[in-house]
């Protein structure tokens, strides 16, 4: 996977408000259990602050990713313990959404900022 910069990226098409919504995604990344978001768009630029309850978390990295590249340890970024368990939970939020592995996904990791 290769880095790339801000200025390397197209335009965003959400903002980082939006990055982490659900409920038990932000439980996930509250706990530590989340530390990365897949999104068909791109929701933030590296450097960015997102902030969940009061507490703020720095966009690390943001790169494309397959589906087909998804591996367990990516899963576990997710908060899962396999990417089938993933990939049953995005189906099930995104009924109809097929799961085709040349699909392209935005990959935001993202750390918590300590103070």
């Amino acid at each position: 996977m290769a880095e790339l910069h801000n200025n390397e990226l197209p335009p965003k098409t959400c903002s980082v408000e939006k990055l982490v919504t659900n409920k038990k995604d932000v439980a996930k990344v509250l706990s530590g259990q989340k530390t990365a978001t897949r999104r068909n768009g791109r929701y933030a630029d590296v450097g960015e602050i997102m902030v969940l309850e009061d507490r703020e978390f720095k966009v690390e990295n943001v790169y494309l990713q397959t589906l087909g590249d998804l591996t367990d340890e990516f899963a576990r970024q997710e908060g899962y313990d396999s990417v089938e368990e993933y990939k049953q939970s995005i189906l099930k939020f995104h009924p109809g959404m097929p799961w085709l592995p040349h699909m392209t996904v935005w990959v935001h990791e993202f750390t918590p900022i300590l103070r």
